[in-house]
């Protein structure tokens, strides 16, 4: 990752931050053509005051993202082989998935200092499937995540309480390119419990939990590579969801290389 960093050459235009603050979303990534095209590519997506006001990063490049995202499974080889690794399929057969399909993959940094919250939600807010219940997230954490430095906190029991909340995708020509139909729920704090994990240790995540992370304001960053999975037999995927499989990349079969 360091070396796609190193590499990466973002227009002044793209220079967006990510934030998981409803309004905000709307403004900033949901509006943006370049959140909304970038599930069949790799793009940056960096923290707040990473810019000055020309667009100029005032962080080295390395301390400035948020995630890369969203096709790191399909267009390069290290993430492409984990994402398919025996270990990964065999823990989706013990799930008993039989005809899992990888839909995104995000790596994500939680820097040290800047980290952002993600605020409680649910993943299939954004990742909508008829019925429910047919997506999985795959949490890897790639150094230690613990309670200061922004680690997982989950409500148990949530995932059977259904979703309060959608991101669709606006009519085609209509600005925003998204909207939110119904309201996140206000969680009481006292519900959620923190899933800290060792480096190399998976998290994972029903589609429908309520969870979230707070601040990183330590001095240890926290990174992850992510994806989510949907059992793609007798599922519906909406065509309403911002993420759409596409003629360059269909969402591919985990269980093929």
């Amino acid at each position: 990752m360091t070396e796609i960093v190193d590499q990466m050459d973002v227009p002044q235009h793209c220079r967006i931050t990510f934030s998981t603050y409803h309004e905000e979303q709307l403004q900033k990534q949901g509006n943006a053509d370049y959140f909304i095209t970038s599930g069949d590519k790799i793009r940056f997506f960096f923290e707040k005051g990473v810019f000055d006001d020309k667009g100029e990063f005032i962080v080295p490049k390395q301390q400035s993202l948020n995630k890369v995202g969203h096709a790191l499974h399909a267009y390069e080889p290290f993430f492409k082989k984990v994402t398919h690794s025996p270990k990964v399929q065999g823990i989706s057969m013990k799930l008993g998935l039989i005809s899992p399909v990888i839909l995104q993959s995000m790596y994500i940094f939680k820097q040290p200092g800047i980290g952002g919250e993600v605020t409680p939600h649910q993943d299939a807010t954004f990742l909508y499937t008829e019925p429910l219940g047919r997506v999985t997230g795959m949490w890897i954490a790639l150094e230690d995540a613990t309670v200061n430095n922004g680690c997982l906190w989950f409500i148990p029991g949530s995932q059977h309480s259904g979703i309060s909340r959608r991101m669709v995708r606006t009519p085609e020509g209509t600005f925003p390119l998204t909207d939110f139909t119904g309201r996140e729920k206000v969680y009481d704090d006292e519900k959620f419990i923190a899933a800290p994990v060792k480096k190399g240790g998976v998290v994972l995540i029903h589609g429908e939990v309520v969870h979230r992370s707070a601040e990183n304001k330590s001095d240890d960053s926290r990174h992850v590579y992510t994806f989510h999975l949907m059992e793609s037999q007798d599922t519906q995927w909406s065509p309403d969801n911002w993420l759409q499989p596409t003629d360059e990349l269909p969402f591919p079969s985990l269980y093929t290389k």
